[in-house]
């Protein structure tokens, strides 16, 4: 029974204050030449000795003792001389420091075994160099590898050996190693060695060898730990092998074993992944009423999946735990949130249309002094091309300027292009183009995009041409939309000089588009060849551009007076599924969307429409109660919109169609098309229905 031993020494520190050359180590002054202070020491023992103890209380005050003096009697009683009288003294309390400006976990953190103190083993340097020895020998040869075992520096104790495993850096080594020690029979195969080696298997996303040293666990009765699972589970995470990773959480969750932060983060990312919404909200709640904090790891993954899912309805409907949500809950649970999480949040505002949420994350982000870097800026800074937030990109792009580490790029230039080119301000587009070149940054093919449609609208040819040249002397490879916008300028030129000019540029980029511009231009041209040679342009045309080429073209022919060739390219494109929305027929309504249509090319389709609702009123066909035209209604700052346009060519061809109260950016008609009074007021407008069939 070991007994407590007590003492209160006296120490007496006296230190003439008139000796300067001893150094002080106190910040207090001090005032007194001797001071006095009682510690009291307290010491365990297997061994008694009350009558020690009790001298030391009947003479606390020896004449000026030493702190050997003071000791001895401690010594004396407390340690043995012999070996098998030794005492073990009870292991150093474990010491945590908490930070007080964290708040404290209240989930269950990982389960360390506990570690050797490898800092008081003497043999640690050679067993480390032994272990080098072994990464460096040859990976290919496993026999040169074991035979290299044989000459261990010490006899195989279990803390050597986790030492040895620990060190070994190629998980092949890791693997030939511990399948070596299982063999030796030196000591039970513990967790910790099944953790280290699927560690080691992790980094080379070894799955399978996991997955099997996992089954063995559990074949030889050997425990699974949290450490355990969240290492199979993230390593199955790391190999895409997404329904392995969910199989081993739900077995980890059957045993009762608490998820640590890793896990839950892991599975959520999965989850997410995979597109299962429901399911990430669900385990979030679970994690969260189980005492889990979310890190901003989690937070990103969380927005990053919202972000894709476009689960903006879901956010305007105000319902619990999606993006904004758990971003407030995150700030509030005292964690920063990290570049990701925050550029994921502004992209969602971007897509939802939230220009206030943006604009105040961004103030948020500049007062608490958040992270930003490169993609959260130019994030912002696309976010507000979208919305045509013109004065807010502008004070985003100073402070951009302003920053050390932030400062803009090829892709910030682009997005305030985009502004500028937008909102149609020819002039600052051209001072930053001035800006970008002195800068000595390079114009990217999409900022030369932008600043083309904006200098080609503004009717700035010269700047036009310069830019291109500049562009492609700077590298620029024109691509189909750059192309596509380049032929949207020619149809906006009125005099054939600046057409000409502006199809010089695009001979360079996309020669057959210009020889199918000449071809159209020519009356005597055969709808035939047309057609041959419109196919073959689409064919290598992007996906994404070729609805865009033939608006392009259409427009080219109504600038050029040429309407019947604008209707055969409308039908072209109607025939090779480029407007595959166009006309949609239900019992009650037939109607006409032409919101993907340019101006002219809707112009075009209005005509066709009507031609063919003439034709089915003049042989008394069976008409809907409804008739409708969709132009939509632009959510852009700077969209000019159909709807201008098209009531503008309604009222020319004195159609029977109204803009309606209830939905914006939508024309109807009733019984008017249908009892055929407006068929004579349209019969000056020259149809070409004969090789057009829509209805």
């Amino acid at each position: 029974m070991a007994s407590n031993l007590s003492a209160a020494p006296d120490f007496r520190l006296t230190i003439p204050q008139s000796d300067k050359r001893r150094p002080i180590f106190f910040t207090a002054t001090i005032r007194k030449s001797s001071i006095k202070k009682r510690l009291p020491i307290s010491c365990n023992s297997s061994q008694s000795s009350p009558k020690t103890s009790q001298n030391l209380k009947e003479s606390p005050n020896p004449k000026n003792p030493s702190l050997s003096d003071q000791l001895k009697p401690l010594s004396a009683t407390t340690l043995s001389t012999t070996k098998d009288q030794r005492t073990h003294l009870l292991s150093k309390p474990k010491s945590t420091w908490v930070n007080p400006t964290k708040p404290r976990r209240s989930v269950l953190s990982l389960q360390r075994q506990k570690r050797s103190p490898y800092s008081l083993n003497p043999k640690v340097k050679e067993l480390r160099l032994f272990a080098q020895k072994l990464n460096d020998c040859d990976s290919s040869s496993e026999s040169a590898f074991i035979s290299l075992l044989e000459q261990i520096p010490y006899p195989l104790t279990r803390e050597n050996a986790l030492l040895i495993l620990n060190s070994l850096k190629p998980w092949q080594k890791a693997h030939l190693f511990f399948n070596w020690l299982k063999t030796q029979n030196l000591f039970p195969m513990e967790t910790i060695f099944y953790n280290v080696t699927m560690k080691s298997l992790r980094f080379g996303r070894q799955f399978e060898l996991i997955d099997n040293l996992a089954n063995e666990m559990v074949s030889n009765e050997i425990e699974l730990d949290n450490i355990t699972y969240s290492t199979i589970i993230t390593c199955a995470k790391r190999c895409k092998m997404f329904d392995k990773a969910l199989e081993w959480f739900e077995r980890m969750y059957k045993t009762g074993l608490m998820p640590d932060e890793v896990t839950y983060s892991a599975v959520l990312d999965v989850y997410a992944k995979l597109g299962k919404v429901e399911e990430v909200l669900s385990l979030y709640e679970r994690g969260v009423a189980s005492g889990w904090k979310p890190d901003p790891i989690t937070f990103s993954v969380l927005a990053k999946m919202f972000g894709e899912a476009g689960d903006y309805d879901g956010i305007r409907a105000g319902k619990p735990g999606l993006a904004r949500s758990l971003f407030e809950e995150m700030v509030e649970s005292g964690l920063t949130p990290n570049e990701k999480s925050l550029t994921a949040l502004a992209k969602i505002y971007g897509k939802a249309r939230w220009a206030k949420d943006a604009m105040e994350l961004w103030e948020r982000m500049r007062s608490n002094d958040w992270p930003m870097d490169f993609i959260l800026y130019n994030t912002l800074l696309s976010m507000c091309a979208d919305l045509g937030m013109e004065e807010e990109a502008e004070r985003l792009f100073e402070d951009m300027k302003r920053s050390e580490h932030c400062r803009p790029d090829s892709w910030s230039f682009t997005a305030m292009l985009n502004i500028y080119g937008s909102g149609g301000n020819a002039s600052k587009a051209m001072e930053l183009f001035e800006e970008m070149s002195e800068l000595g940054v390079d114009i990217n093919v999409m900022g030369c995009t932008c600043l083309i449609q904006c200098l080609g609208k503004a009717r700035r040819i010269d700047d036009l041409v310069r830019v291109f040249n500049v562009s492609i002397e700077g590298g620029v490879k024109p691509d189909d939309r750059l192309c596509g916008c380049l032929l949207s300028v020619v149809s906006l030129c009125e005099e054939s000089e600046d057409a000409n000019r502006v199809l010089t540029c695009l001979q360079q980029a996309n020669p057959r588009l210009v020889a199918l511009v000449r071809l159209i231009e020519d009356e005597k041209t055969s709808y035939e060849t047309v057609k041959e040679e419109f196919r073959a342009i689409v064919s290598d045309t992007a996906v994404e551009a070729r609805r865009p080429f033939c608006n392009c073209l259409i427009d080219v022919c109504r600038n050029r007076n040429l309407h019947g060739r604008a209707h055969e390219l409308l039908y072209l494109g109607t025939l090779y599924g480029l407007y595959p929305d166009l006309h949609n027929k239900t019992v009650d309504e037939w109607s006409l969307d032409v919101r993907s249509l340019s101006v002219g090319a809707a112009h075009t389709a209005l005509e066709e429409w009507m031609g063919t609702l003439s034709k089915f009123v003049h042989r008394k066909k069976e008409l809907p109660e409804i008739f409708s035209a969709h132009t939509g209604t632009g959510t852009h700052k700077f969209s000019r919109g159909l709807a201008n346009a098209f009531a503008s060519h309604v009222e020319k061809l004195s159609a029977p169609f109204r803009q309606s109260e209830e939905r914006a950016g939508c024309f109807v008609a009733t019984r008017v098309l249908r009892s055929g009074n407006w068929i004579s007021s349209t019969s000056k407008i020259k149809f070409n229905s004969s090789t057009v069939k829509i209805l």
